[in-house]
């Protein structure tokens, strides 16, 4: 009761308050959205409040914030929308769960606390219940989903947000601050200094006068967007970036329980630590939204917006089925912006990249390498002057296209002759080829690029043969119009002279020729029966027989085909037509069980091309020589595949550190293991060019973890080693568990395959290393390699001391406290056992944290903390080879503002100092590294 008269009275308040303007705590520029709670509204909705649109400020211009936080940006909203007037509870979920038959999870203490330690995922997963209950549309959509072993959501197969359908979601980024603005309340606030350091009650503080709840502080929200950079601009019905970036990172708002006021405020985005759609934390929840958003625009980190975005309806793991291989990469014509895009499916993130040139393209083709891409500005079955150009996938370097200075040429493709040059092969002129006089009057040729740059042109013969020229050129094929065939140096035309297009010679040594029809004679009289125009593909054999036919999906025809290739298996990458003539997927057909896979969405997706990495064909001995070959074959689909679709950051991170133990375990001297604070302030190639050091710290990782990598892997492989370098954290000796290696691991199948095989303690296995290397990644964490693992920080300074525990944590967890000090002393006794060096270092902090109570960033009672201290630099009297470096000395250090990336790690310049440190340190020790 006391709960409903608090909502009436709030509403009340909010219909005479319409005009009430409110001062951001930074920008004094934001425009005020207005709630309209009028009877003459549309329906009421039970627990949410009615806005409608107006413009609202996002970011801000101050420069203490965080880069991605600025500068301010107008959004323009023009729709009405419901929000939540508190965060979705504990019983909410659980009553919605019950019925549409979702996951559970942890019990809460009460039914009103906020549901919290949730991904992402199990958002959605929600939102879409509560849709299907109240028999509305569902806002997203997903092919399949992953959960790990406490039954959350890590990953959504296909996900995409269909931001004109009504229906529960969860809020956008701008919605969010749209709503809070109207009335920030950090007085009315749990955070923590009035908190405890736990969750309270919804609308246990007044509401504000919006309305709402709990907007500031007691749970952090998720909002439906990525994470994407702003610009000095206005962008009408904002809705985000087009995707995540090479980390997939998402935003969070509001702050928890376990800020303080400070850090509260509408324009914070993210965590500690990097968001993903599949992290949770024990503060952070969400609530939901309701209704369409007409015309969404989503906004790239360059400033373009677009109100059509491509989504990969597919992940590697499923790319990979068809393709036997996570080297594969798709490219294609975007034909709204008319650029070329492409996805790299080694990379987990699945992202959408968008060539940056100004160039109308067609016909993309990877290269060989996988390195470049080449396009032409004409297409088949259009005459005229077209031109050639080739573009460095690298992202990370963006590079002009470079241009082939020829008068014209159209549909370029990529061949590596039997000397070795990578050439590319393309015509004078696309077009119509019935006319034979026409067709022989335009000529085929090749020009070798090698370094960036294009050799001298040369004619290969005569007719515009852009379908594909065999391996050893000894047939050539062309189809617009009609399907043509060069066969041992003679024209002639196959498919008894019946209409075909989208003509493509197969790379395998097959010879087989794929294209479309007009649904002609000789394809009726194959398959037996009637069909439309496009909606089969027909197979032919080297002499032009057909062999083969695969139906479209129904309500499709087919399009752009194109045969994919490793050298030895192929598979057929096309776009699907829908009735309205629509360009809306790409799919990939397999011609083993004629099969039809979408793997991407979009609104017009034209000229897919599918590159799978080359494999190394092996020629099979002959039967009497042949021996039963009893060597062990590691598992390419497991072996080594650390990381997928839909894994986290630190996931990620992990996947790198494993692939350098393989490479390094015969190499490294000197290993660096631990959390962020080693990550981050530890750099391997400042050390001594004696010592080869490697960096396998990972963010977010505790002691249970660093034991976990030690036992099962480090301290059996890495036999080289004389040095390890740990992180000594205990103000995060809160816990002893690890996440990640008590559950997380086991959903990535090299883990699970190390586990069987007992982590190859009886061995290493040949080509390990190698299939690490290959396996699926993100471009983020290819940068590490350069470092050898090191992730160095811009310097910022050590801020303000914020505390996120309750320092009285060791009180009640002292028995975690203790077992991470057993941890520690094993790890030290088995590096002596091994003549190993263990150095622990207490990393700095904020030298500010003498004027609090507490020891660092995770509270442990400051008074306590030089006995704690003193109590691990005895280990040494047991395990000499035991050293504490204590380079916090309880904030007396010397690691300057320009030395600190926030407010407990060091920036790469921090961290170059520390390790300056520790090599003088070990030089003292009189270790042989070259032993």
């Amino acid at each position: 009761m006391k709960f409903l008269l608090a909502l009436i009275v709030s509403l009340y308040f909010v219909a005479c308050s319409n005009s009430e303007s409110f001062t951001p705590p930074v920008d004094e520029t934001a425009v005020l959205p207005i709630v309209d709670t009028t009877e003459d509204s549309t329906q009421e909705i039970e627990g949410m409040l009615r806005l409608s649109g107006d413009k609202v400020m996002l970011g801000t211009n101050d420069k203490s914030f965080k880069a991605n936080e600025r500068p301010a940006m107008k959004v323009s909203l023009d729709y009405d929308f419901y929000m939540d007037i508190h965060e979705v509870t504990c019983g909410e979920y659980a009553s919605i769960a019950k019925k549409a038959e979702l996951k559970t999870f942890g019990k809460c203490e009460n039914d009103s606390l906020p549901l919290t330690d949730i991904t992402y995922y199990d958002a959605i997963l929600f939102a879409n219940a509560k849709s299907k209950l109240e028999e509305r549309d569902t806002v997203y959509t997903y092919r399949s989903a992953i959960f790990d072993d406490e039954k959350h959501c890590t990953n959504l197969e296909g996900f995409a947000f269909h931001a004109d359908v009504e229906g529960y979601r969860l809020p956008t980024e701008a919605e969010w601050v749209y709503a809070t603005t109207l009335a920030w309340d950090t007085k009315n606030s749990w955070n923590s200094s009035n908190s405890e350091y736990k969750l309270h009650p919804v609308c246990s503080k007044d509401f504000n006068s919006a309305g709402f709840c709990d907007m500031a502080g007691n749970a952090m929200e998720w909002v439906n967007d990525w994470l994407g950079l702003f610009r000095d601009t206005t962008v009408s019905n904002y809705v985000g970036a087009p995707d995540g970036g090479d980390m997939g990172e998402r935003i969070v708002k509001g702050g928890g329980y376990n800020s303080s006021v400070a850090e509260l405020n509408p324009y914070s985005r993210g965590d500690v630590y990097t968001v993903t759609s599949s992290t949770r934390a024990e503060y952070v929840g969400f609530r939901l939204a309701l209704g369409a958003i007409p015309n969404a625009l989503w906004m790239s980190n360059d400033g373009r917006s677009t109100a059509s975005i491509v989504t990969p309806i597919a992940n590697s793991e499923t790319v990979k089925n068809f393709t036997k291989s996570y080297n594969t990469k798709l490219a294609f014509r975007n034909d709204v912006s008319g650029k070329i895009n492409y996805i790299d499916y080694c990379d987990g993130t699945l992202s959408v990249t968008e060539l940056s040139n100004d160039i109308n393209a067609y016909h993309p083709e990877i290269s060989p390498d996988g390195e470049w891409v080449v396009f032409s500005t004409g297409y088949e079955g259009i005459s005229g002057t077209s031109s050639v150009y080739v573009q460095s996938l690298d992202s990370e370097i963006p590079s002009e296209p470079i241009k082939l200075n020829v008068k014209s040429a159209a549909i370029p493709r990529w061949r590596v002759l039997g000397n070795g040059d990578t050439v590319i092969v393309y015509v004078n002129d696309a077009g119509n080829n019935k006319d034979e006089a026409t067709f022989k009057s335009n000529s085929t040729w090749q020009v070798k690029f090698a370094n960036g740059k294009f050799g001298t042109p040369q004619k290969i013969f005569d007719g515009a043969y852009h379908g594909g020229i065999s391996e050893d050129q000894s047939l050539a094929v062309s189809g617009a119009r009609i399907l043509r065939a060069r066969v041992a140096k003679k024209d002639i035309v196959w498919y008894d002279s019946a209409q075909a297009c989208n003509v493509s010679l197969s790379q395998d040594g097959t010879k087989r020729t794929a294209f479309l029809d007009f649904a002609g004679k000789p394809g009726k009289e194959f398959v037996g029966e009637s069909y439309t125009t496009h909606e089969r593909i027909f197979i032919a054999d080297s002499n032009g027989k057909l062999i083969q036919s695969i139906k479209a999906p129904s309500g499709y025809t087919f399009d752009h085909t194109e045969w994919a290739s490793d050298g030895d298996k192929s598979v057929i990458i096309a776009t699907l037509t829908n009735s309205n003539g629509a360009h809306t997927k790409i799919a990939i057909v397999n011609p083993e069980d004629s099969s039809t896979t979408e793997i991407v969405g979009s609104e017009e997706l034209w000229h897919p091309n599918l590159w799978i990495k080359k494999v190394q064909k092996i020629i099979p001995s002959t039967e009497d020589s042949a021996e039963v070959d009893t060597t062990f074959h590691l598992d390419p689909d497991s072996a080594g595949v650390y990381y997928t679709s839909g894994g986290d950051t630190y996931a990620n991170q992990w996947r790198y550190k494993m692939e350098m133990l393989w490479n390094y375990r015969d190499s490294a001297t000197l290993a660096v293991l631990g959390s962020s604070h080693t990550y981050f302030g530890i750099n391997p190639l400042f050390f001594d060019k004696s010592i080869f050091a490697v960096n396998l710290a990972v963010s977010a990782n505790t002691l249970a973890g660093t034991y976990f990598f030690f036992n099962n892997y480090v301290h059996i492989h890495m036999n080289k080693l004389k040095v390890i370098v740990i992180s000594v954290d205990i103000d995060i000796w809160y816990t002893s568990g690890y996440p990640f290696f008590e559950t997380t691991f086991k959903s990535f199948p090299g883990y699970v395959y190390d586990i069987n095989h007992n982590f190859w303690k009886d061995g290493y296995p040949n080509g390990l290393a190698e299939l690490t290397y290959n396996s699926p990644g993100t471009l983020k964490g290819q940068k590490l390699r350069t470092t050898r693992g090191f992730s160095g920080k811009n310097a910022s300074s050590w801020g303000e001391p914020k505390v996120k525990l309750d320092s009285n944590w060791k009180e009640e967890k002292s028995s975690h406290y203790y077992k991470n000090f057993e941890m520690l002393k094993d790890i030290a006794k088995k590096c002596y056992e091994k003549n190993i060096i263990l150095i622990g270092v207490i990393t700095p902090q904020n030298p500010r944290y003498k004027e609090t109570g507490a020891f660092g960033f995770h509270g442990l009672l400051r008074s306590e903390t030089p006995a704690l201290i003193q109590e691990i630099d005895n280990i040494s009297k047991t395990y000499p080879n035991f050293i504490l470096m204590d380079e916090n000395k309880m904030g007396n250090h010397d690691y300057t503002d320009d030395m600190a990336f926030d407010t407990d790690h060091l920036s790469a310049l921090g961290a170059e100092k520390l390790t300056h440190r520790l090599d003088s340190l070990i030089k003292t020790l009189d270790i042989n590294f070259t032993e």
